[in-house]
């Protein structure tokens, strides 16, 4: 395998519309990418979105690996919700936390990732297990369950176990947690002051019980500890992906990064170092959302680093089995079913009256036990 296909392997990327130009084709079968990204641009309506999984699908027969490619989205409820109405618009994640019932949560996550997997998606990169302990912190939020840690560990839980029964794969975000910061790390890099201590006693709660209940991944947070790696935010510190989340937490399933072009990032660090030292630090997954210029440096810089013994290619190499191991696994039927399927999900009476029921924050009738 050629070392741009090796690298590809560990790479997910954005596209620019609601369908893919012949220069994003090209670029995601020579260089043989895991995944695509989905944001507000790239969806309308079931169908195009359905036909967009499947022209992104349909190009693994082309590529190296021949291996389904991961399709992600951001849903996790409330403000992060990319897909629209016939699409059923779940509250966020606060009221989940607000009628302090488990099995609702369960099914909350269960009937979301259904619709998604009924279009061809199959990454959520949910649930948010981060923890609302600083009322200033307008970047999270109605987007956590609670302020309380082992409510969020409770949740957690159960949205993990929600999704992985739908079939999709979920992403425990954002790692330590980002519940008591103000900065935006879109913006600028959160500098904390929270202590080794102070994060195993409440951010890191919720997380280790994520990991324990089997959580396909788990994304990294742009946020620099200072009292824990003075030197290194967290996507790139191998004190919190290594010593951490592997040795500590022995977390073995996927390390993938936020989205590497975000202002904490960019500002402070090369472009091209900028995945170069992630991958040195623990990550398998490099996640590029909004520049299109940024991959293409991300798969050269990375290559470079294996050409000068920098990176060592028997170390991506394993991490490309591993990402390889999750496809074989996770996504046996990637192709999206037939879309008369699909809208006998999307939207449906029970999705509805569930969505209806947290919004109004009262307890749902029917629900079986996860």
């Amino acid at each position: 395998m050629k070392i741009n296909e090796l690298v590809g392997q560990l790479t997910l990327i954005g596209v620019s519309g609601h369908t893919l130009t012949n220069d994003e084709k090209k670029f995601i079968v020579e260089n043989n990418i895991s995944g695509v990204v989905l944001f507000g641009r790239n969806v309308s309506e079931p169908k195009q979105i359905r036909d967009l999984c499947a022209e992104i699908q349909s190009l693994r027969h082309k590529m190296a690996d021949r291996a389904p490619l991961f399709i992600g989205i951001d849903m996790e409820g409330g403000r992060v919700h990319r897909l629209k109405k016939p699409f059923t618009q779940w509250p966020p994640l606060k009221n989940i936390g607000d009628l302090d019932a488990p099995t609702v949560a369960f099914h909350f996550a269960h009937r979301m990732g259904v619709e998604l997997m009924s279009v061809g998606i199959n990454l959520d990169f949910a649930p948010c297990v981060d923890i609302f302990t600083n009322p200033k912190n307008t970047v999270i939020g109605d987007r956590a369950v609670s302020t309380d840690a082992h409510q969020v560990e409770k949740m957690a839980s159960a949205l993990v176990r929600g999704y992985i029964k739908s079939g999709i794969l979920s992403c425990a975000k954002h790692f330590p947690g980002h519940g008591h910061t103000i900065i935006d790390s879109h913006e600028e890099l959160p500098v904390e002051e929270a202590t080794l201590e102070r994060l195993h006693e409440i951010e890191l709660v919720p997380f280790k019980k994520a990991l324990r209940s089997r959580v396909d991944m788990v994304m990294t947070a742009h946020i620099l500890f200072k009292n824990v790696d003075p030197k290194w935010p967290v996507t790139m510190s191998p004190l919190f992906l290594k010593q951490m989340i592997r040795d500590e937490l022995k977390y073995r399933g996927l390390i993938i990064t936020d989205d590497l072009d975000m202002k904490a990032m960019a500002k402070h660090y090369d472009k091209a170092e900028i995945p170069v030292r992630s991958l040195e630090a623990g990550a398998d997954l490099l996640l590029y959302c909004n520049e299109p210029e940024s991959p293409p440096v991300a798969i050269e810089s990375v290559s470079n680093a294996v050409g000068l013994g920098r990176l060592q290619r028997s170390e991506l190499e394993a991490i490309h089995q591993k990402v390889m191991d999750v496809k074989k696994i996770k996504l046996l039927s990637p192709d999206p079913r037939p879309i008369e399927d699909a809208m006998t999900v999307i939207g449906c009476d029970d999705h509805q009256y569930l969505a209806d029921c947290i919004r109004n924050h009262k307890m749902p009738e029917g629900l079986s036990d996860s």
